[in-house]
């Protein structure tokens, strides 16, 4: 597993959702919003994002759903099934949240990557779905489809890397359904499977540092 870096981002509740943003010292164009599992806070991912991308700006958000000591992104119903209002009104509001953080911050919204981890990561799914033209690249771990009645949305823009585990019984099955989702709706998307559980480490870090470098790859020959 990744180590907890030095905290060197305070807190900010000075948007809709609390957030910490933490500059490297010789920061490059890069972004990376950073959503955290379901039960702890938006630390949690901050040396997963340091080990992908080490010069980029992050943007580590908070949900806003209180669970046990730590926070979610939506309202669970079971493990594997949740509160449909809660899931578009906070996706919602974090599409407006994303908006004025990169105006706030100076960010270019083009050069962001959301990265974001089970429950973080089905609501970058949902807001993808729900807005989207809003994010174009997208790291999703170990995460499932949690809409239900979705109206058409063109994802020919969007970039998606799914990344499931072997031994995550509860949610890789789901995994599959997720990609079939995402592809319907016109996004390219890269689906691997790691050998492990539910939880994350270098191997995940890893694959999203290529799959970055292959995209930067990609636009550089476009240009």
């Amino acid at each position: 597993m990744v180590e907890k870096p030095p905290e060197d981002g305070f807190l900010r509740r000075d948007l809709a959702f609390s957030y910490r943003l933490y500059k490297p010292a010789k920061p490059n164009s890069e972004c990376l919003f950073l959503l955290h599992g379901s039960g702890v806070d938006e630390t949690t991912l901050v040396a997963l994002g340091r080990q992908i991308a080490p010069r980029a700006v992050l943007v580590a958000v908070r949900g806003r759903i209180a669970q046990e000591d730590g926070f979610r992104w939506f309202t669970r119903i079971t493990p594997t099934r949740f509160e449909q209002t809660s899931i578009r009104s906070e996706a919602d509001a974090f599409a407006d949240f994303v908006v004025e953080a990169t105006k706030r911050h100076g960010l270019d919204l083009s050069r962001t990557i959301f990265l974001g981890y089970s429950n973080g990561a089905n609501l970058v799914s949902s807001v993808m779905l729900l807005h989207p033209h809003l994010i174009e690249k997208a790291a999703l771990l170990r995460p499932m489809p949690v809409l239900d009645d979705l109206l058409p949305a063109d994802l020919s823009k969007a970039r998606v890397l799914i990344i499931a585990g072997a031994a995550d019984l509860t949610y890789a099955p789901f995994a599959p359904a997720l990609v079939s989702l995402l592809s319907q709706h016109g996004a390219e998307v890269d689906a691997r499977i790691v050998p492990s559980g539910h939880e994350f480490g270098d191997r995940d870090a890893a694959i999203v540092r290529q799959w970055l470098s292959e995209q930067a790859a990609i636009v550089a020959q476009a240009n």
